[in-house]
């Protein structure tokens, strides 16, 4: 069994968005805060995505947009940047003829 070691804040792959003096990290940093975001939100944490599939037309995925604060509480609880990022959501009541052909678009 392979024991796992905790990451640094340094070698974190939000570091090397954020933290190097290029043109592409003051592309994130600027993007970052024109979202309402401060320095010290994304300093030395890692950016969570969460992928959520809610969408008013998919009733079994109607509760994904209270647990969702859940998730994020929870993240940023744990010392992370939660970021909710919008995914495809198939209903299979109201796609004709079926779902199946758009199931590897998720």
């Amino acid at each position: 069994m392979t024991s796992k070691t905790k990451k640094t804040p340094e070698t974190l792959r939000s570091a090397r968005w954020f933290a190097p003096e290029d043109l592409r990290a003051f592309g994130h940093r600027s993007r970052a805060m024109q979202m309402g975001y401060s320095p010290k939100e994304w300093k030395d944490r890692p950016l969570i995505a969460i992928l959520n599939t809610w969408s008013e037309a998919q009733p079994c995925h109607m509760h994904f947009k209270s647990r969702v604060d859940d998730v994020k509480r929870g993240i940023l609880m744990a010392g992370g940047l939660p970021v909710e990022l919008p995914a495809l959501s198939l209903s299979e009541s109201l796609l004709k003829p079926t779902t199946m052909l758009y199931r590897n678009l998720l």
